[in-house]
């Protein structure tokens, strides 16, 4: 009878404990349904606004500087800028004895990266197209990041409540301790990835591509052409009559350092010929 009351008391305890545990997953259940609910009710936009522009100018840096004050007028940053040239053709033709003017075809482009309050990017781009010759190419693109947005919200939401349930029952021979850090990471990288959601949200990204007509630079550089700074003909003509009266005079010098061998010369032919009128005699 003892054993039949002990089962019959165990029996109702295991009972109630499913009882009880059905009903804290169809609490949690509820709790998360009317969460989801609640989130869904308040949803708000998350609307992220991305624009590019390509036109023509008049002068690509003027604008560059038109633009950075454009910008900060309507209360954003410029991020980033550049400006290149690519030449296409370059000539040096002869301007004076001493110079050459040197002529360069080249194209100019400039690319500006800047940071916009998304509210104001309409005005910006129109205020910007009014700047241009003619506008080439100009888009904008919207991206929906709501959704994103509240799954990071609710999952962080989640996760606090996981690591409040970690700490009451952490202990130093469980694992809990590093699954609640790895949770606490991983709600620090979804904040984060909310508030640059906000940031973007905020602030439209915008990149203007500009550039100018060809252009022809006229610049008189230094003639670098040596033979063209030789002397005139008739100089160099009487410059190379003295040079060779010159050499002429040098040439008598060296037979004077060897009058002893022009001597010896003379007298070896004057010896020769008495040598060959004798054989004639004899003969």
């Amino acid at each position: 009878m003892k054993k039949y009351i002990v089962y019959c008391a165990i029996a109702l305890l295991f009972a109630a404990c499913k009882q009880g545990d059905r009903a804290h997953r169809e609490d949690t259940s509820d709790a998360v349904s009317n969460n989801l609910a609640i989130s869904d009710s308040t949803l708000t936009e998350k609307i992220i606004k991305t624009a590019d522009m390509r036109f023509r100018v008049k002068d690509v840096q003027q604008t560059k500087v038109k633009l950075g004050d454009l910008i900060k007028a309507e209360g954003g940053t410029l991020a980033e800028f550049s400006i290149h040239s690519d030449v296409y053709q370059s000539e040096k033709v002869r301007y004076s004895a001493d110079s050459l003017l040197e002529l360069t075809s080249y194209r100019t482009e400039g690319s500006v990266v800047a940071k916009i309050p998304a509210d104001k990017l309409d005005e910006f781009t129109n205020k910007v197209a009014g700047m241009a010759v003619f506008v080439d190419q100009q888009s904008m693109k919207l991206d929906d990041q709501s959704i994103s947005y509240l799954s990071n919200e609710l999952k962080n939401k989640n996760r606090v409540e996981a690591v409040g349930q970690l700490n009451k029952h952490a202990s130093k021979k469980s694992n809990n301790v590093e699954t609640a850090l790895e949770l606490k990471d991983s709600y620090v990288d979804q904040k984060i990835e909310n508030m640059r959601i906000n940031q973007r949200v905020k602030y439209s990204d915008i990149t203007l591509s500009f550039y100018q007509d060809n252009t022809v630079k006229k610049l008189v550089v230094g003639n670098d052409n040596l033979s063209d700074y030789r002397p005139s003909f008739f100089r160099r003509l009487g410059l190379n009559i003295q040079n060779g009266w010159v050499i002429f005079m040098e040439f008598l010098l060296i037979l004077a350092n060897l009058w002893m061998l022009i001597l010896v010369a003379v007298a070896a032919f004057i010896a020769y010929r008495q040598y060959r009128k004798r054989r004639k005699i004899i003969a």
